[in-house]
């Protein structure tokens, strides 16, 4: 089963004006978006390991959305009458915080940090998750977690499976 992403307005907007502030990666991928590739399709088209990542971040900033589904023989699916879900949404936040998941995320982070990117990389990351006092705070240390593991070779082998361990947690 594949996923098919369409531009919205906002990113078919963003295509001439460029005024989303874009990285180059993430405004590539916008550009080959169209409405008939699958993700499966766009990764082999990109050769990127954190391509669902991207596309995520592109999915929750409004420049793209699911528009449809098909099966492995590249047949479409209907779509359901309901949203599909976001790929990389983190899930409702628990109230009060589940300081025991919290624990889990602050170790899955500093221990993934050092072992893919050394012992003194990326202190800061680890500080602001360490000081982090709900699942919120935690989440806006994600994006510059998972950009620091894909900067190195075993990180962005492993990116899609370390990204889906801590968003079980986080």
């Amino acid at each position: 089963m594949g996923i098919i992403f369409a531009k919205t307005p906002k990113g078919q907007d963003e295509i001439g004006t460029r005024s989303g502030n874009l990285t180059p990666r993430q405004r590539r991928v916008l550009i080959m978006i169209d409405a008939k590739r699958t993700v499966d399709e766009l990764r082999e088209m990109l050769q990127s390991d954190d391509l669902q990542h991207t596309l995520g971040l592109l999915e929750e900033e409004g420049f793209i959305e699911v528009t449809g589904i098909k099966d492995a023989s590249g047949a479409p699916l209907p779509v359901p009458s309901e949203p599909l879900p976001s790929i990389t949404a983190f899930r409702p936040a628990p109230n009060p915080p589940d300081i025991q998941e919290m624990l889990q995320a602050r170790n899955f982070i500093e221990n993934t940090l050092r072992t893919f990117c050394g012992p003194y990389a990326h202190l800061n990351i680890l500080e602001a998750a360490h000081a982090a006092k709900n699942h919120e705070e935690l989440r806006l240390q994600f994006d510059p977690w998972f950009h620091a593991i894909v900067q190195t070779r075993e990180g962005r082998r492993r990116a899609e499976e370390l990204r889906g361990m801590l968003l079980r947690v986080i």
